[in-house]
Protein backbone atom coordinates (compact mmCIF):
# COMPACT_ATOMS: atom_id res chain seq x y z
CA UNK A 1 0.00 0.00 0.00
CA UNK A 2 1.31 3.85 -1.05
CA UNK A 3 2.53 5.46 2.06
CA UNK A 4 0.19 8.69 3.29
CA UNK A 5 1.75 12.04 3.08
CA UNK A 6 3.12 12.21 6.56
CA UNK A 7 4.38 8.65 6.48
CA UNK A 8 6.78 10.14 3.55
CA UNK A 9 10.41 11.27 4.86
CA UNK A 10 12.88 11.94 2.04
CA UNK A 11 16.01 11.51 2.93
CA UNK A 12 19.47 13.55 1.97
CA UNK A 13 19.90 11.97 -1.29
CA UNK A 14 16.43 10.99 -2.59
CA UNK A 15 15.31 13.42 -5.55
CA UNK A 16 12.36 14.40 -3.92
CA UNK A 17 14.54 15.82 -0.98
CA UNK A 18 16.68 17.87 -4.41
CA UNK A 19 13.26 18.89 -5.82
CA UNK A 20 12.37 20.03 -2.34
CA UNK A 21 15.65 22.34 -1.81
CA UNK A 22 15.66 23.02 -5.69
CA UNK A 23 12.05 24.88 -5.43
CA UNK A 24 12.81 26.63 -1.79
CA UNK A 25 15.69 28.40 -3.38
CA UNK A 26 13.72 29.23 -6.87
CA UNK A 27 11.28 30.80 -5.00
CA UNK A 28 7.28 30.94 -5.91
CA UNK A 29 7.35 31.16 -9.32
CA UNK A 30 8.99 27.63 -10.12
CA UNK A 31 6.87 26.33 -7.47
CA UNK A 32 3.79 28.00 -9.61
CA UNK A 33 5.20 26.30 -12.83
CA UNK A 34 5.44 23.24 -11.37
CA UNK A 35 1.61 23.17 -10.19
CA UNK A 36 0.22 24.26 -13.52
CA UNK A 37 1.99 21.42 -15.42
CA UNK A 38 0.65 18.63 -12.47
CA UNK A 39 -2.63 20.47 -12.73
CA UNK A 40 -2.61 20.08 -16.58
CA UNK A 41 -1.79 16.37 -16.24
CA UNK A 42 -4.54 16.07 -13.54
CA UNK A 43 -7.31 17.98 -15.71
CA UNK A 44 -6.40 15.27 -18.73
CA UNK A 45 -7.05 12.53 -15.85
CA UNK A 46 -10.03 14.00 -14.63
CA UNK A 47 -11.57 14.86 -18.28
CA UNK A 48 -10.75 11.28 -19.82
CA UNK A 49 -10.11 8.78 -16.93
CA UNK A 50 -10.14 6.28 -19.72
CA UNK A 51 -9.50 2.84 -18.08
CA UNK A 52 -8.08 4.34 -14.79
CA UNK A 53 -11.52 4.37 -12.99
CA UNK A 54 -12.75 1.70 -14.55
CA UNK A 55 -14.34 -0.36 -11.64
CA UNK A 56 -14.72 -3.31 -12.92
CA UNK A 57 -10.52 -3.48 -13.40
CA UNK A 58 -9.52 -2.43 -9.78
CA UNK A 59 -10.27 -3.50 -6.45
CA UNK A 60 -12.19 -1.29 -3.70
CA UNK A 61 -9.04 -0.71 -1.76
CA UNK A 62 -7.39 0.88 -4.72
CA UNK A 63 -9.95 3.06 -5.30
CA UNK A 64 -9.91 4.34 -1.35
CA UNK A 65 -5.91 4.67 -1.41
CA UNK A 66 -6.52 7.20 -4.16
CA UNK A 67 -9.40 8.98 -2.71
CA UNK A 68 -7.18 9.16 0.89
CA UNK A 69 -4.41 10.30 -1.50
CA UNK A 70 -6.32 13.34 -3.31
CA UNK A 71 -7.72 14.62 0.20
CA UNK A 72 -4.03 14.58 1.62
CA UNK A 73 -3.23 16.39 -1.35
CA UNK A 74 -6.01 19.10 -1.38
CA UNK A 75 -5.32 19.73 2.25
CA UNK A 76 -1.12 20.47 1.65
CA UNK A 77 -2.16 22.45 -1.23
CA UNK A 78 -4.60 24.68 1.25
CA UNK A 79 -1.95 25.53 3.92
CA UNK A 80 0.56 26.61 0.84
CA UNK A 81 -2.57 28.54 -0.73
CA UNK A 82 -2.84 30.24 3.35
CA UNK A 83 1.12 30.77 3.39
CA UNK A 84 0.59 32.33 -0.33
CA UNK A 85 -1.63 34.55 0.04
CA UNK A 86 -0.19 36.16 3.32
CA UNK A 87 2.95 36.22 1.65
CA UNK A 88 1.32 38.20 -1.43
CA UNK A 89 -0.13 40.67 1.33
CA UNK A 90 3.21 41.27 3.02
CA UNK A 91 4.85 41.41 -0.36
CA UNK A 92 2.40 44.19 -1.75
CA UNK A 93 3.00 46.17 1.43
CA UNK A 94 6.69 46.27 1.10
CA UNK A 95 6.32 47.33 -2.83
CA UNK A 96 4.09 50.04 -2.47
CA UNK A 97 6.00 51.57 0.61
CA UNK A 98 9.15 51.19 -1.41
CA UNK A 99 7.52 52.75 -4.56
CA UNK A 100 6.60 55.29 -1.75
CA UNK A 101 9.77 55.88 -0.42
CA UNK A 102 11.32 56.47 -3.63
CA UNK A 103 8.61 59.01 -4.70
CA UNK A 104 9.36 60.80 -1.69
CA UNK A 105 13.21 61.00 -2.86
CA UNK A 106 12.06 62.54 -5.72
CA UNK A 107 9.32 65.28 -5.51
CA UNK A 108 8.54 67.09 -2.48
CA UNK A 109 4.76 67.17 -1.06
CA UNK A 110 2.82 65.36 1.61
CA UNK A 111 2.84 61.53 1.93
CA UNK A 112 0.64 58.85 2.76
CA UNK A 113 0.47 57.76 6.60
CA UNK A 114 1.74 54.44 7.24
CA UNK A 115 -2.16 53.83 8.14
CA UNK A 116 -3.31 55.65 4.90
CA UNK A 117 -0.49 52.79 2.94
CA UNK A 118 -1.71 50.01 5.16
CA UNK A 119 -5.07 50.23 4.15
CA UNK A 120 -4.31 50.34 0.29
CA UNK A 121 -1.87 47.77 0.48
CA UNK A 122 -4.99 45.93 2.18
CA UNK A 123 -7.55 46.96 -0.82
CA UNK A 124 -4.59 46.23 -3.49
CA UNK A 125 -4.18 42.18 -2.19
CA UNK A 126 -7.59 41.58 -1.87
CA UNK A 127 -8.29 42.56 -5.08
CA UNK A 128 -5.78 40.24 -6.46
CA UNK A 129 -7.24 37.39 -4.40
CA UNK A 130 -10.75 38.19 -5.44
CA UNK A 131 -9.54 38.04 -9.49
CA UNK A 132 -6.96 35.10 -8.59
CA UNK A 133 -9.69 32.82 -6.42
CA UNK A 134 -13.19 33.89 -8.27
CA UNK A 135 -14.35 34.96 -4.87
CA UNK A 136 -16.49 38.18 -4.32
CA UNK A 137 -14.18 41.04 -2.53
CA UNK A 138 -16.00 40.77 0.69
CA UNK A 139 -15.32 37.34 1.20
CA UNK A 140 -11.35 37.70 -0.65
CA UNK A 141 -10.63 39.84 2.47
CA UNK A 142 -12.65 37.88 4.97
CA UNK A 143 -10.15 34.89 3.57
CA UNK A 144 -7.33 36.71 4.06
CA UNK A 145 -7.97 37.59 7.45
CA UNK A 146 -8.66 34.17 8.61
CA UNK A 147 -5.50 32.89 6.86
CA UNK A 148 -3.12 35.26 8.19
CA UNK A 149 -4.57 34.20 11.83
CA UNK A 150 -3.82 30.39 10.77
CA UNK A 151 -0.74 31.44 9.46
CA UNK A 152 0.42 34.03 12.68
CA UNK A 153 -0.81 32.77 15.60
CA UNK A 154 -2.19 28.88 14.77
CA UNK A 155 1.12 26.52 14.19
CA UNK A 156 -0.68 23.66 15.40
CA UNK A 157 -3.93 23.86 13.98
CA UNK A 158 -1.89 24.87 10.59
CA UNK A 159 0.21 21.50 10.60
CA UNK A 160 -2.79 19.26 11.82
CA UNK A 161 -4.39 20.64 8.17
CA UNK A 162 -1.55 19.98 6.45
CA UNK A 163 -0.71 16.59 7.50
CA UNK A 164 -4.38 15.42 7.09
CA UNK A 165 -5.39 15.70 10.79
CA UNK A 166 -7.99 18.39 10.87
CA UNK A 167 -10.29 18.95 7.30
CA UNK A 168 -9.40 22.29 5.95
CA UNK A 169 -13.12 23.50 6.44
CA UNK A 170 -12.63 23.08 10.26
CA UNK A 171 -9.20 25.13 10.24
CA UNK A 172 -10.82 28.06 8.47
CA UNK A 173 -13.65 28.12 11.16
CA UNK A 174 -11.06 27.91 13.97
CA UNK A 175 -9.12 30.88 12.47
CA UNK A 176 -12.71 32.76 11.69
CA UNK A 177 -13.80 32.00 15.50
CA UNK A 178 -11.02 34.04 17.49
CA UNK A 179 -11.35 36.72 15.30
CA UNK A 180 -12.64 39.04 18.56
CA UNK A 181 -9.09 37.69 20.49
CA UNK A 182 -6.01 38.92 20.71
CA UNK A 183 -2.84 37.33 19.25
CA UNK A 184 -1.84 35.93 22.43
CA UNK A 185 -5.23 34.30 23.39
CA UNK A 186 -5.08 32.64 19.55
CA UNK A 187 -1.84 30.79 20.59
CA UNK A 188 -3.65 30.26 23.44
CA UNK A 189 -6.91 28.75 22.01
CA UNK A 190 -4.47 26.91 19.31
CA UNK A 191 -2.62 25.15 21.89
CA UNK A 192 -5.84 23.71 23.38
CA UNK A 193 -6.57 23.03 20.53
CA UNK A 194 -4.09 21.05 19.71
CA UNK A 195 -4.61 19.03 22.86
CA UNK A 196 -8.40 17.91 22.09
CA UNK A 197 -7.28 16.60 18.65
CA UNK A 198 -6.90 13.00 19.43
CA UNK A 199 -10.06 12.90 20.62
CA UNK A 200 -11.67 15.41 18.24
CA UNK A 201 -9.89 14.37 14.55
CA UNK A 202 -12.25 11.75 13.26
CA UNK A 203 -15.51 13.87 14.96
CA UNK A 204 -17.83 15.62 12.92
CA UNK A 205 -17.67 19.58 11.97
CA UNK A 206 -20.69 20.47 14.28
CA UNK A 207 -18.26 19.24 16.99
CA UNK A 208 -15.58 20.35 16.54
CA UNK A 209 -17.26 24.06 16.17
CA UNK A 210 -18.65 23.35 19.84
CA UNK A 211 -15.34 22.80 21.06
CA UNK A 212 -13.68 25.93 19.50
CA UNK A 213 -16.46 27.58 21.20
CA UNK A 214 -15.49 26.15 24.45
CA UNK A 215 -12.43 26.58 24.31
CA UNK A 216 -12.45 30.31 23.35
CA UNK A 217 -14.93 31.15 26.26
CA UNK A 218 -12.26 29.59 29.13
CA UNK A 219 -9.28 31.39 27.20
CA UNK A 220 -11.12 34.93 27.52
CA UNK A 221 -14.11 34.19 30.40
CA UNK A 222 -13.62 38.26 30.86
CA UNK A 223 -15.78 38.46 27.14
CA UNK A 224 -18.50 36.11 27.41
CA UNK A 225 -20.98 38.21 28.40
CA UNK A 226 -19.27 40.73 26.34
CA UNK A 227 -19.84 38.05 23.11
CA UNK A 228 -22.99 37.13 23.97
CA UNK A 229 -24.90 40.59 24.58
CA UNK A 230 -23.17 41.70 20.92
CA UNK A 231 -24.07 38.43 19.23
CA UNK A 232 -27.98 39.02 20.77
CA UNK A 233 -28.07 42.33 18.92
CA UNK A 234 -27.54 40.67 15.36
CA UNK A 235 -30.75 38.78 15.66
CA UNK A 236 -32.37 38.58 12.53
CA UNK A 237 -34.06 36.41 9.98
CA UNK A 238 -33.30 36.06 6.20
CA UNK A 239 -35.32 34.54 3.29
CA UNK A 240 -32.71 33.47 0.47
CA UNK A 241 -34.27 32.67 -3.40
CA UNK A 242 -34.33 28.76 -3.61
CA UNK A 243 -34.55 26.30 -6.84
CA UNK A 244 -37.64 25.27 -8.15
CA UNK A 245 -39.85 27.22 -6.37
CA UNK A 246 -38.24 26.73 -2.98
CA UNK A 247 -36.63 29.05 -0.56
CA UNK A 248 -34.39 28.88 2.48
CA UNK A 249 -35.79 30.66 6.06
CA UNK A 250 -33.20 31.26 8.44
CA UNK A 251 -33.46 32.84 11.79
CA UNK A 252 -30.43 34.19 13.78
CA UNK A 253 -32.00 33.81 17.25
CA UNK A 254 -29.81 32.67 20.69
CA UNK A 255 -29.26 29.07 21.41
CA UNK A 256 -31.63 27.83 23.81
CA UNK A 257 -34.94 29.63 21.55
CA UNK A 258 -32.96 27.32 18.85
CA UNK A 259 -33.08 24.07 20.65
CA UNK A 260 -36.56 24.25 22.13
CA UNK A 261 -37.69 25.02 18.12
CA UNK A 262 -36.09 22.08 17.11
CA UNK A 263 -37.23 19.70 20.09
CA UNK A 264 -40.64 21.23 19.32
CA UNK A 265 -40.60 20.40 15.51
CA UNK A 266 -38.80 17.07 15.82
CA UNK A 267 -41.66 16.29 18.42
CA UNK A 268 -44.34 17.06 16.02
CA UNK A 269 -42.65 15.02 13.22
CA UNK A 270 -42.81 12.11 15.39
CA UNK A 271 -46.20 12.33 16.66
CA UNK A 272 -47.70 12.67 13.00
CA UNK A 273 -45.45 9.70 11.83
CA UNK A 274 -46.67 7.49 14.58
CA UNK A 275 -50.34 8.89 13.56
CA UNK A 276 -49.67 7.45 10.02
CA UNK A 277 -48.24 10.44 8.28
CA UNK A 278 -46.42 8.80 5.21
CA UNK A 279 -44.42 12.17 4.97
CA UNK A 280 -40.86 12.65 5.66
CA UNK A 281 -39.37 13.28 9.00
CA UNK A 282 -38.12 16.84 8.01
CA UNK A 283 -40.72 17.77 5.55
CA UNK A 284 -43.52 17.69 8.21
CA UNK A 285 -40.85 19.94 10.48
CA UNK A 286 -41.41 22.08 7.74
CA UNK A 287 -44.81 22.22 6.99
CA UNK A 288 -45.27 22.46 10.95
CA UNK A 289 -43.09 25.23 11.14
CA UNK A 290 -44.91 27.24 8.73
CA UNK A 291 -48.57 26.54 9.51
CA UNK A 292 -47.69 27.50 13.07
CA UNK A 293 -46.23 30.79 11.60
CA UNK A 294 -48.92 31.13 9.19
CA UNK A 295 -51.79 30.72 11.89
CA UNK A 296 -53.10 27.36 9.98
CA UNK A 297 -55.61 24.83 11.48
CA UNK A 298 -52.77 22.12 11.01
CA UNK A 299 -50.17 24.40 13.05
CA UNK A 300 -49.13 23.09 16.14
CA UNK A 301 -50.48 23.27 19.40
CA UNK A 302 -49.12 25.38 22.74
CA UNK A 303 -46.95 23.30 25.09
CA UNK A 304 -44.40 23.47 27.30
CA UNK A 305 -41.19 21.76 26.36
CA UNK A 306 -37.99 20.13 28.86
CA UNK A 307 -34.81 21.65 27.80
CA UNK A 308 -31.41 19.88 29.27
CA UNK A 309 -29.08 22.49 30.24
CA UNK A 310 -26.22 21.43 31.71
CA UNK A 311 -24.35 24.48 33.74
CA UNK A 312 -22.04 23.85 36.61
CA UNK A 313 -22.62 25.68 39.85
CA UNK A 314 -19.54 27.62 39.72
CA UNK A 315 -21.37 29.45 36.07
CA UNK A 316 -24.43 29.83 37.40
CA UNK A 317 -23.62 31.71 40.45
CA UNK A 318 -20.20 33.52 39.34
CA UNK A 319 -20.13 35.10 36.40
CA UNK A 320 -16.22 35.25 36.28
CA UNK A 321 -16.08 31.73 36.89
CA UNK A 322 -15.21 31.10 33.14
CA UNK A 323 -17.18 28.14 33.02
CA UNK A 324 -20.00 27.34 29.95
CA UNK A 325 -23.30 25.78 29.71
CA UNK A 326 -24.10 22.54 27.37
CA UNK A 327 -28.03 23.06 25.40
CA UNK A 328 -29.13 19.26 24.96
CA UNK A 329 -28.51 18.29 21.28
CA UNK A 330 -27.15 21.78 20.35
CA UNK A 331 -23.71 21.71 22.61
CA UNK A 332 -22.00 25.06 24.09
CA UNK A 333 -23.50 28.29 24.99
CA UNK A 334 -21.94 30.87 27.09
CA UNK A 335 -23.45 30.89 30.32
CA UNK A 336 -24.28 34.27 30.68
CA UNK A 337 -27.27 32.85 27.96
CA UNK A 338 -28.39 30.76 30.85
CA UNK A 339 -27.97 33.44 33.74
CA UNK A 340 -29.84 36.18 31.48
CA UNK A 341 -32.80 33.18 30.43
CA UNK A 342 -33.68 32.48 34.32
CA UNK A 343 -33.36 36.06 35.43
CA UNK A 344 -35.86 37.18 32.75
CA UNK A 345 -38.27 33.87 33.41
CA UNK A 346 -37.87 35.10 37.27
CA UNK A 347 -39.16 38.17 36.57
CA UNK A 348 -41.71 37.24 34.36
CA UNK A 349 -43.38 34.69 37.19
CA UNK A 350 -42.79 37.31 39.75
CA UNK A 351 -44.72 40.52 37.58
CA UNK A 352 -47.28 38.01 36.86
CA UNK A 353 -47.52 36.70 41.01
CA UNK A 354 -47.86 40.18 41.83
CA UNK A 355 -50.46 41.28 39.72
CA UNK A 356 -52.40 38.47 40.92
CA UNK A 357 -51.47 37.80 44.41
CA UNK A 358 -50.07 41.33 46.18
CA UNK A 359 -46.39 43.09 45.92
CA UNK A 360 -44.84 40.33 47.48
CA UNK A 361 -46.59 37.53 45.51
CA UNK A 362 -47.26 33.86 46.77
CA UNK A 363 -44.38 33.59 49.18
CA UNK A 364 -42.56 36.49 49.52
CA UNK A 365 -39.18 37.00 47.55
CA UNK A 366 -39.50 33.11 46.95
CA UNK A 367 -42.44 33.03 45.56
CA UNK A 368 -41.74 32.89 42.08
CA UNK A 369 -41.12 29.71 41.08
CA UNK A 370 -38.75 29.13 38.35
CA UNK A 371 -40.12 25.79 36.97
CA UNK A 372 -36.23 24.11 36.54
CA UNK A 373 -35.93 20.30 37.68
CA UNK A 374 -32.01 20.42 38.70
CA UNK A 375 -29.86 17.23 38.59
CA UNK A 376 -26.67 16.21 39.83
CA UNK A 377 -24.25 14.89 37.60
CA UNK A 378 -20.39 13.77 37.67
CA UNK A 379 -18.09 14.02 35.01
CA UNK A 380 -14.59 12.42 34.65
CA UNK A 381 -12.03 14.04 36.27
CA UNK A 382 -9.46 13.91 33.18
CA UNK A 383 -11.46 13.87 29.88
CA UNK A 384 -14.88 15.97 32.15
CA UNK A 385 -16.90 13.21 29.70
CA UNK A 386 -20.07 12.56 31.72
CA UNK A 387 -19.50 8.94 33.65
CA UNK A 388 -22.12 5.89 33.84
CA UNK A 389 -25.23 4.69 34.47
CA UNK A 390 -26.38 1.06 33.85
CA UNK A 391 -29.63 -1.04 33.20
CA UNK A 392 -30.42 -4.51 32.58
CA UNK A 393 -33.35 -3.56 30.44
CA UNK A 394 -32.60 -4.54 26.33
CA UNK A 395 -33.81 -1.20 25.23
CA UNK A 396 -32.41 1.83 26.87
CA UNK A 397 -34.51 3.14 29.12
CA UNK A 398 -35.99 6.76 28.93
CA UNK A 399 -33.41 8.37 31.94
CA UNK A 400 -30.27 6.51 30.29
CA UNK A 401 -31.18 7.25 26.56
CA UNK A 402 -31.75 11.21 27.70
CA UNK A 403 -27.97 10.97 29.27
CA UNK A 404 -26.53 9.46 26.16
CA UNK A 405 -28.20 12.58 24.43
CA UNK A 406 -26.33 14.86 27.15
CA UNK A 407 -23.07 12.89 26.84
CA UNK A 408 -22.75 12.68 23.46
CA UNK A 409 -24.60 16.04 22.14
CA UNK A 410 -25.02 14.76 18.30
CA UNK A 411 -24.63 11.77 16.62
CA UNK A 412 -21.52 9.79 17.13
CA UNK A 413 -20.88 8.25 14.01
CA UNK A 414 -16.91 9.51 12.16
CA UNK A 415 -17.70 13.17 11.06
CA UNK A 416 -21.55 12.97 11.50
CA UNK A 417 -23.03 16.05 12.83
CA UNK A 418 -27.20 14.97 12.53
CA UNK A 419 -29.25 14.74 15.59
CA UNK A 420 -29.60 12.07 17.87
CA UNK A 421 -32.29 9.78 16.67
CA UNK A 422 -31.35 6.70 18.20
CA UNK A 423 -29.26 5.04 21.37
CA UNK A 424 -27.36 2.22 19.94
CA UNK A 425 -25.39 -0.69 21.41
CA UNK A 426 -21.69 -0.92 20.28
CA UNK A 427 -21.74 -4.50 21.10
CA UNK A 428 -25.10 -5.31 20.21
CA UNK A 429 -27.58 -6.72 22.47
CA UNK A 430 -27.92 -10.00 20.86
CA UNK A 431 -24.21 -10.74 20.69
CA UNK A 432 -24.13 -10.01 24.49
CA UNK A 433 -23.14 -6.51 24.75
CA UNK A 434 -25.36 -4.57 28.12
CA UNK A 435 -27.81 -1.85 28.36
CA UNK A 436 -24.94 0.73 29.86
CA UNK A 437 -23.68 4.01 29.21
CA UNK A 438 -20.37 2.87 28.84
CA UNK A 439 -22.04 0.39 25.79
CA UNK A 440 -24.23 2.98 24.53
CA UNK A 441 -23.69 5.82 21.72
CA UNK A 442 -26.32 8.12 20.43
CA UNK A 443 -26.55 7.74 16.83
CA UNK A 444 -28.72 9.13 13.71
CA UNK A 445 -30.77 6.67 11.79
CA UNK A 446 -28.25 6.27 9.26
CA UNK A 447 -25.24 5.66 11.47
CA UNK A 448 -27.60 3.45 13.33
CA UNK A 449 -27.56 0.37 10.56
CA UNK A 450 -23.17 0.61 11.31
CA UNK A 451 -23.24 -3.33 11.47
CA UNK A 452 -24.28 -3.65 7.48
CA UNK A 453 -21.59 -0.79 6.80
CA UNK A 454 -18.81 -1.32 8.62
CA UNK A 455 -16.57 -4.37 9.17
CA UNK A 456 -16.68 -3.08 13.06
CA UNK A 457 -17.43 -0.81 15.63
CA UNK A 458 -15.73 -1.38 18.95
CA UNK A 459 -15.22 0.54 22.44
CA UNK A 460 -11.77 1.22 22.68
CA UNK A 461 -9.69 1.36 26.24
CA UNK A 462 -6.58 3.79 25.54
CA UNK A 463 -4.66 4.53 28.65
CA UNK A 464 -3.27 7.50 26.61
CA UNK A 465 -6.53 8.84 25.37
CA UNK A 466 -9.13 7.61 28.13
CA UNK A 467 -12.71 8.63 27.77
CA UNK A 468 -15.44 6.95 25.74
CA UNK A 469 -13.92 6.40 22.34
CA UNK A 470 -15.29 4.50 19.93
CA UNK A 471 -13.22 3.02 16.81
CA UNK A 472 -15.18 2.37 13.66
CA UNK A 473 -13.38 0.42 10.54
CA UNK A 474 -15.15 0.41 7.27
CA UNK A 475 -15.46 -2.21 4.83
CA UNK A 476 -12.23 -1.28 2.65
CA UNK A 477 -10.10 -0.65 6.24
CA UNK A 478 -10.44 2.94 7.02
CA UNK A 479 -10.10 3.63 10.90
CA UNK A 480 -11.74 6.56 12.93
CA UNK A 481 -12.12 6.91 16.41
CA UNK A 482 -14.82 9.24 17.96
CA UNK A 483 -14.95 9.86 21.01
CA UNK A 484 -17.32 11.84 23.50
CA UNK A 485 -17.29 15.91 24.22
CA UNK A 486 -15.69 17.02 27.39
CA UNK A 487 -18.66 19.19 29.04
CA UNK A 488 -16.60 20.41 31.97
CA UNK A 489 -13.21 21.18 32.13
CA UNK A 490 -11.09 17.90 32.06
CA UNK A 491 -8.22 17.81 34.83
CA UNK A 492 -5.01 18.57 33.79
CA UNK A 493 -5.36 22.01 31.34
CA UNK A 494 -4.65 24.81 32.58
CA UNK A 495 -7.92 27.21 33.40
CA UNK A 496 -7.11 30.69 32.17
CA UNK A 497 -4.76 32.82 33.87
CA UNK A 498 -2.95 29.79 35.04
CA UNK A 499 -0.55 29.89 31.56
CA UNK A 500 1.59 32.32 30.37
CA UNK A 501 0.09 36.08 30.79
CA UNK A 502 -2.33 37.10 28.56
CA UNK A 503 -2.74 40.82 27.75
CA UNK A 504 -5.37 42.71 29.30
CA UNK A 505 -8.61 41.70 28.05
CA UNK A 506 -10.42 44.92 28.19
CA UNK A 507 -7.64 46.20 25.65
CA UNK A 508 -9.13 45.97 21.57
CA UNK A 509 -7.53 42.58 20.01
CA UNK A 510 -4.01 43.65 17.49
CA UNK A 511 -6.21 42.68 13.92
CA UNK A 512 -3.98 42.32 11.29
CA UNK A 513 -6.10 44.81 9.20
CA UNK A 514 -5.54 48.72 9.01
CA UNK A 515 -6.91 50.12 12.33
CA UNK A 516 -9.58 52.19 9.69
CA UNK A 517 -10.05 48.60 7.63
CA UNK A 518 -12.48 46.64 9.73
CA UNK A 519 -12.07 42.95 10.10
CA UNK A 520 -14.63 41.41 8.32
CA UNK A 521 -14.69 38.33 9.98
CA UNK A 522 -13.90 39.22 13.68
CA UNK A 523 -17.80 38.21 14.59
CA UNK A 524 -17.05 34.72 13.24
CA UNK A 525 -19.25 34.76 10.18
CA UNK A 526 -18.65 32.78 7.38
CA UNK A 527 -16.94 33.62 4.54
CA UNK A 528 -18.58 34.45 1.47
CA UNK A 529 -18.26 31.40 -1.22
CA UNK A 530 -16.47 28.12 -1.22
CA UNK A 531 -13.25 27.10 0.71
CA UNK A 532 -9.80 27.61 -2.35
Amino acid sequence: MTASAQEFEPGPEDPSRQLLDALRAAGPRALAEMLGNQTHVLAALAAEPEDLLDPGAHATTDFSELVARLHEQAAALEVLEARAMVALADATHRELRAEEEARAAQEAGDQPSPAQLEKRAYRTTVRDLSMATRRSPSGAGRTLAARRRLVESMPTILGAMNDGRLRPENAHFAARAVGPLTPAQREEVDRRLGARLPYLGDGGSAEWEREVGRQIEKVDPAGQARRHQHARRSRSVTVRRGQHGMATLSAHIPGLDAARIRKRLSREAERRRAQGDRRGHQAIQADALVDTLLGRDTGMETTELDIGVIITDRALLDPAAGDIAQIEGYGPVPAEAVREEMREALAARRARMDELLGEDGALGEDGPELRAVLRRLYTHPTTGELVAVESVARAFPAALARYLLWRDVTCRGPHCDAPIRQSDHIVPHSRGGPTSLDNGQGLCGFCNDKEQQTRSVTREDDPEHPGHRVTWISRTGITATTGAEALTEPVGESMPGAGPELPDQSEPPDVQEPPDVPDPSADGSDETGPSP
